[in-house]
């Protein structure tokens, strides 16, 4: 028969998920308080199943938001509870003298391993998550010498006592999560302080304090204990399969379950830090780069310097306060506290002198004539009147002070007038040169302005042309389109240019800014006024 897998199927893990997540429901649920304080009483006992009735009395003892709950109410809560997976449905049997007795107690219940750490979890985050914790650097020692007397005792002669081995791998473990944790929660809170913008003098010199001095000292310790915990870890390194395989020999704890139960999904042992290679690894990964991203080492000098940076600015911010630029957040948070615990009337009268934003008034001002607003329209969904200007910012329709004088624009018309002419002077000259150069094209070298008056009279003459189909000779077949010819002219330069379709010419047109190949065009430039009496247009043959 096929041994059976105990590794979870992808769906099966997906529902895990779900479902454990879904516990976390009740911190979030509107009766959030009210859910809490019930957990808090499962969570102060030990396997103890308890009652709609004895959490009641025990609520009622405590104080507190549920202390008000009546039966009905609280059991509703606790079914809540049981289908989010924090609370479940005892087994045991309940044992009554009456009937009375026996529907008071026949729902009993008791808290789920789930529910009991995430209710640990939120009470710990509730009572420090606004402090600062401090780094245990003195731990990091600890691990050091833990290390280094472990592996003496593993490379004597006849190794170390297996009991001897697992007391000192647990103290090194708990002693190096308990380091890491501390320094994961206070640069949390350091990140947390320096992005505010709002530190006065006294708190930006006590965090400066603090950064400067305590977070220097824990740097440095790091930085120190590191290179020789990662050394000591590598010469124990090729001793630990042989040493994890007698301590699993020596003590397998809930590793070795009975055979009737091997293979069942339900049971998932979740083994102490330390009896597995991938606890040793994740140690190594924290001193050394072994995956090439860096250690939390290199981790921890990064973020010291971004909580560096973060003081500079704090610093830069505060030197820029007196120029007016402080920030006002403080100021802020103050006047919405007043508002919140004002009463209606006076949080208008707060408003008034914090704003200026007098109750609405009737200015007078009628609206457009075709607009007819009823009167029971609200002034909120109303349609909006124009207010002038003068009348929103100084609250009187006056003119005030001398009309501004008109102003001169005489300079700037002088000099669009100067540009206009130097333009006009410029393509004159280009006229001229293309006069000049038609019939010669190959043998001078045109200047930018003569081109691009060129390019722009023979654009404007191919526009005009009339293609027809071109037939081969002596054959009836068709070879592409032509046209006989095409004119354009600007009557102010005196320019005309003509272009005709020739299937053996090619007309190069040389330039300072490169050539161009004209295949079988030929184009002759002329003055405008020696084509009078001309057809012109385009002539079709």
């Amino acid at each position: 028969m096929e041994e059976r897998s105990q590794e979870p199927s992808p769906e099966a893990d997906h529902d895990g998920a779900w479902q454990r997540l879904t516990a976390y429901a009740y911190l979030s649920a509107p009766e959030r308080l009210e859910h809490a304080a019930i957990m808090r009483v499962f969570c102060r006992t030990l396997l103890a199943d308890m009652a709609a009735p004895d959490v009641l009395a025990k609520l009622a003892d405590s104080g507190g938001p549920a202390a008000g709950l009546d039966a009905e109410t609280l059991t509703v809560r606790l079914e809540q509870l049981v289908r989010w997976g924090n609370l479940l449905r005892s087994s045991h049997a309940v044992t009554a003298s009456s009937i009375t007795e026996y529907q008071r107690g026949r729902s009993r219940y008791q808290l789920t391993k789930l529910g009991e750490r995430i209710q640990r979890d939120a009470d710990e985050v509730l009572a420090g998550a606004d402090a600062a914790r401090e780094v245990s650097s003195e731990l990091l020692a600890l691990v050091e010498r833990g290390l280094r007397e472990l592996t003496g005792l593993v490379q004597r002669p006849g190794g170390v006592e297996p009991q001897d081995a697992l007391e000192r791998v647990s103290t090194v473990f708990v002693q190096f999560t308990e380091f890491a944790d501390s320094v994961r929660d206070f640069y949390a809170y350091l990140g947390q302080v320096l992005a505010r913008y709002d530190l006065d003098g006294a708190e930006y010199q006590g965090f400066k304090e603090l950064l400067l001095d305590y977070v220097e000292a824990i740097t440095e310790d790091v930085a120190f204990r590191a290179p020789r915990i990662a050394a000591v870890l590598n010469g124990l390194w090729p001793q630990l399969p042989d040493l994890l395989n007698r301590l699993n020999a020596h003590a397998r704890g809930l590793s070795g379950p009975s055979p009737a139960l091997e293979g069942q999904p339900e049971l998932r042992v979740q083994r102490s830090r330390g009896r597995e290679m991938t606890d040793w690894e994740g140690l190594l990964g924290w001193f050394t780069d072994v995956e090439g991203q860096g250690s939390q080492v290199d981790q921890l000098r990064d973020a010291t310097l971004r909580a560096l940076q973060s003081l500079l600015a704090n610093a830069k911010r505060m030197l820029r306060s007196a120029s007016g630029e402080m920030s006002r957040r403080k100021d802020l948070l103050r006047l919405a506290r007043w508002f919140d615990e004002a009463a209606p009337n006076d949080a208008h009268d707060i408003a008034v002198a914090a704003f200026g934003l007098y109750s609405a008034r009737h200015m007078s001002f009628p609206p457009a004539p075709d607009e007819v607003v009823p009167a029971y329209t609200s002034w909120w969904t109303g349609p909006a009147v124009e207010v002038p200007i003068a009348l929103r910012e100084r609250g009187s329709c006056a003119q005030r002070g001398r009309a501004s004088a008109v102003e001169d624009h005489s300079q700037q018309k002088r000099r669009l007038q100067q540009a206009a002419r130097d333009r006009a002077a410029a393509r004159r000259a280009a006229a001229d040169e293309l006069r000049s150069a038609s019939g010669r094209f190959a043998q001078v070298r045109l200047t930018s302005a003569a081109l691009a008056l060129l390019l722009e009279l023979l654009a404007t003459a191919l526009g005009n042309a009339q293609l027809r189909r071109a037939e081969s000779l002596g054959t009836g077949q068709t070879h592409g389109f032509a046209f006989s010819a095409a004119h354009s002219e600007d009557a102010e330069l005196g320019i005309r240019l003509t272009v005709r379709c020739v299937p053996s010419a090619q007309t190069v047109l040389d330039s300072v800014d490169g050539e161009l190949l004209l295949d079988e065009l030929d184009v002759n430039v002329e003055s405008s006024a020696a084509s009078e009496g001309r057809e012109t247009g385009v002539s079709a043959s």
